[in-house]
């Protein structure tokens, strides 16, 4: 069990590994003075590998400077790079039909569109965390018609451009969860009156459809009926992100005065993929696993990627704290120590996002189209401002 000078350490711990090494890694450094937003494709010592910008994390980066503006200490500089990144966001990023770009050139010429709208999903935490910060009312309005927008997306009544994408019908955990996700920060920073009822909504959905008790196990994507489609991509699961979305519904849970369901809920969640997806070998969280434990076609299958771990750091302390069950301390040690003793650079600072089953690094990149400044200080920022909360009123 955690003593309470064993949290405070933590916190400590949490608040220091974000001011001192994940921010000064990106920060001010990635300010595209030239072109406004990020550059953010960097390798170990924080050189350019490439100047093109994921979408993804320019929100996402955005969002993050603004939400340090906004809760940890008002820095100027973090305040005008959050500026930096919403405009750049506004000026480059929108096709002609409202639809957003997934990469664009440094100088915002549009390079893809993918056929989700994560993209969409990223801006409105981004425009409302920034709208908070600045007081910028058209901020706060943008964020609200993208929020509307998505919402449309998801339930199908606005089409996304798509190519054919074939014959066997499936729906993901991924737009439920992200859409909680984004109501909860649309709602927590400037706030939505339609984000309470949605996320019920799609908390009912992941647990009717796709938490599977009788094989204790949360599946990555179903028939539309709910049923496991028996083929390798439908058996496929991602542990790490299923836990991603039990810290979600455990983060509603506390929202919600403690809601028991919701608590009982993530945990369960957090325990089924735990069980499958830690490495009792190595340690840490493989990527990808089979429902029925056959083989998984990907390669990187038994590879442990940075985010999942960021992901199962939350749930753990969140689950620990909820329900003061030692078991969560143990595993929440558990995945802290490999994270930190694998990933961490303790040279350069910030993380390797990819390592090999065993744990030696399979490349130094810190950044690309997928990995930047997200995760890993959302971790330590939610971590550190959780503990601070719980140890003000334990």
């Amino acid at each position: 069990m955690y003593s309470e000078n064993d949290l405070e350490s933590l916190k400590e711990f949490y608040f220091n590994q974000l001011l001192k090494d994940s921010i000064p890694f990106w920060f001010p450094r990635s300010v595209d003075k030239e072109y406004g937003g990020f550059l953010l494709m960097r390798d170990a010592d924080g050189s350019l590998i490439d100047d093109d910008k994921a979408v993804w994390i320019q929100g996402r980066a955005t969002w993050l400077l603004a939400t340090l503006y906004n809760t940890v200490e008002k820095k100027q500089e973090w305040l005008e790079a959050a500026k930096s990144g919403y405009e750049f966001l506004n000026k480059h990023c929108f096709d002609a039909d409202g639809q957003m770009f997934f990469h664009v050139m440094r100088d915002g010429t549009p390079l893809r569109k993918r056929r989700y709208f994560f993209s969409e999903t990223f801006y409105v935490i981004a425009a409302a965390a920034y709208a908070k910060a600045s007081g910028d009312q058209d901020a706060a309005n943008r964020a609200r018609t993208v929020f509307g927008n998505c919402l449309q997306y998801a339930n199908g009544e606005k089409k996304l451009d798509q190519k054919f994408t074939g014959n066997r019908p499936a729906k993901g955990i991924g737009i439920p969860m992200i859409m909680m996700n984004t109501a909860q920060q649309l709602r927590e920073t400037i706030g939505d009156e339609r984000c309470d009822a949605w996320i019920s909504k799609w908390i009912a959905e992941i647990e009717s459809d796709f938490v599977k008790d009788d094989i204790q196990c949360v599946m990555e994507q179903v028939a539309p009926d709910g049923s496991i489609i028996d083929h390798i991509d439908g058996r496929t699961l991602n542990p790490g992100h299923a836990i991603e979305g039990a810290w979600f519904i455990l983060h509603e849970a506390k929202y919600r005065n403690n809601d028991p369901h919701y608590i009982a809920l993530g945990c369960k969640m957090l325990d089924y993929m735990w069980e499958r997806g830690w490495d009792t070998e190595y340690g840490g969280i493989l990527y990808f696993r089979d429902v029925y434990h056959k083989p998984v076609q990907e390669y990187w299958q038994d590879m442990k990627f940075w985010w999942p771990h960021n992901e199962t750091i939350i749930a753990t302390l969140l689950a620990f704290l909820m329900t003061q069950n030692e078991k969560y301390a143990r595993m929440h040690l558990q995945v802290h120590e490999y994270a930190y003793n694998h990933f961490h650079d303790k040279k350069q600072g910030e993380w390797f996002g990819y390592l090999h089953r065993n744990g030696t690094i399979a490349q130094t990149a810190k950044g690309n189209l997928y990995k930047g400044p997200f995760h890993l200080p959302r971790q330590e920022w939610y971590c550190a401002q959780l503990l601070h909360e719980y140890l003000a009123h334990p």
